[in-house]
């Protein structure tokens, strides 16, 4: 086996996340993104005295529980690992997956209540994020994701069946529009280029969409006539917002230097479990609006009767969670690190006539060195690097008897939960939760309590 060689696995399991594990040569083969039963081909990437890590290229042999994908544009698309998984199947790996994590860090999972499903399966995402390229040189410009196993190749992703017929519409009415235009997409290594993104938003339960155009400000150009393209169709839902961002930062990612609102306003508004949210184009809102109701759900039934109960929502971003909960606390902190994110948490709370929530903006690590209130229950939902040391030791010396711990990666989640079981807690429940079907990802909630 030398690094580059191709070789042929055939994949005894998974880990997390959705990595299929094998055996040649006496060792272990990780291949990411195959699954139990496959026979699949794969190009030696790393190589060490035990295991080794290939990059996958075609699956020789399907597993016999697979299916035909949905979407044509699975398996050139970077988007979805699992189409070909059974739903029940693709819960199955991501719940063993979770609890091997906890068995390999020696973390007690508790009373575990298994997984829980999203209620779609297709068209879940109330976000996506296009990008303009193409997919190889010389090739029309293309709108949509990133082609699986390239660094820069883009697929027009027009038949996406992670979102609505909405987005199908405006992604093919978008691309074929700046086709016609001759403008040219952004290239990173050059810095050079005007069209870089759309960023599309849509509320599952109101209907409302916002689009979002991203560009440079390389080129002056006139987008009343793609404005007016966008609001003579006819929708599913209702365009409410069409935004134009200019962006010429160098990084790939989405930085709103200036936002101009072509149409409309600047927000949507979604309502979650009976109450109301405005989402503005950049706060985070979880992605999966039927997904959010169940995972949120999952957290008020671990709080149980919470009436007399002073609630901190850490990492809170615009307060969904601390605002949900709100009805059955006697009062909520919310901290969270963006200053917008706070503002919009403060702006949503007195939209749902919420007077018993507070939201601070600044790091947690710092700002809960200064609160006076004591906590009876903490809520902790931290970015996928999980809770910083010194934030978790803070939390830690709150001494609150009770901690809501949700995690969008179970990897960090089962570090953090060694220190705080080492340091007084007990986990007392934990569930998995499906919010991103037909990908490798996962939130998992866990119940600790303090020993007393």
């Amino acid at each position: 086996m030398k690094k580059g060689s191709e070789l042929s696995v055939k994949i005894e399991k998974t880990q997390f996340p959705s990595t299929g594990m094998g055996y040649a040569e006496d060792k272990i083969i990780y291949v990411k993104n195959a699954f139990p039963g496959q026979t699949i081909t794969g190009r030696v990437k790393k190589k060490k005295e035990e295991y080794a890590e290939l990059k996958l290229l075609s699956v020789e042999e399907k597993a016999d529980y697979e299916v035909e994908s949905v979407c044509s544009h699975f398996g050139l698309c970077g988007g979805c690992s699992s189409q070909t998984i059974p739903y029940e199947k693709q819960l199955e790996f991501l719940g063993e997956e979770v609890k091997s994590l906890f068995k390999e860090a020696d973390v007690d999972m508790g009373e575990y209540l298994g997984i829980m499903g999203s209620p779609d399966q297709w068209e879940y995402r109330n976000k996506m994020e296009f990008t303009f390229g193409d997919e190889a040189k010389g090739a029309p410009l293309s709108l949509g994701m990133h082609m699986r196993g390239k660094s820069f190749g883009i697929v027009t992703v027009d038949d996406c069946k992670l979102v609505d017929e909405d987005y199908r519409k405006i992604i093919k009415l978008t691309v074929e529009y700046f086709r016609g235009t001759d403008l040219p997409y952004y290239r990173v290594m050059k810095a050079e280029g005007y069209l870089r993104h759309l960023v599309i938003r849509k509320a599952q339960n109101t209907g409302e969409i916002l689009v979002n155009l991203v560009t440079t400000t390389q080129i002056d150009f006139d987008l009343g006539e793609y404005v007016k393209l966008l609001k003579d169709q006819s929708y599913k839902g209702n365009l409410v917002s069409i935004l134009h961002t200019e962006n010429d930062s160098r990084s790939d990612a989405v930085i709103p230097e200036k936002v101009n609102v072509l149409h409309g306003k600047d927000y949507i508004r979604e309502t979650l479990l009976g109450l109301q949210f405005n989402i503005s184009p950049f706060s985070f809102f979880q992605t999966n609006t039927k997904g959010a109701e169940s995972l949120y759900s999952i957290v008020k039934d671990f709080m149980g009767d919470s009436q007399d109960k002073v609630v901190f929502d850490l990492y809170c971003g615009t307060g969904t969670i601390g605002q949900i909960v709100a009805p059955n606390a006697k009062k909520v902190v919310g901290i969270e690190l963006i200053e917008e994110a706070v503002e919009a948490a403060k702006e949503n709370a007195k939209l749902n006539g919420l007077n018993n929530c507070e939201f601070l903006a600044g790091d947690v690590a710092e700002i809960i060195k200064t609160i006076k209130d004591k906590p009876e229950i903490i809520i902790l939902d931290p970015p996928r690097t999980g809770v910083h040391p010194k934030a978790l030791d803070y939390v830690i010396k709150f001494n609150a008897p009770e901690i809501i711990y949700v995690s969008c990666n179970p990897k960090t989640l089962v570090t953090d939960l060694k220190v705080l079981t080492e340091r007084g807690y007990k986990v007392i429940q934990t569930k998995v939760k499906d919010m991103f079907p037909n990908t490798p990802h996962v939130e998992t909630v866990v119940k600790l309590a303090l020993n007393t």
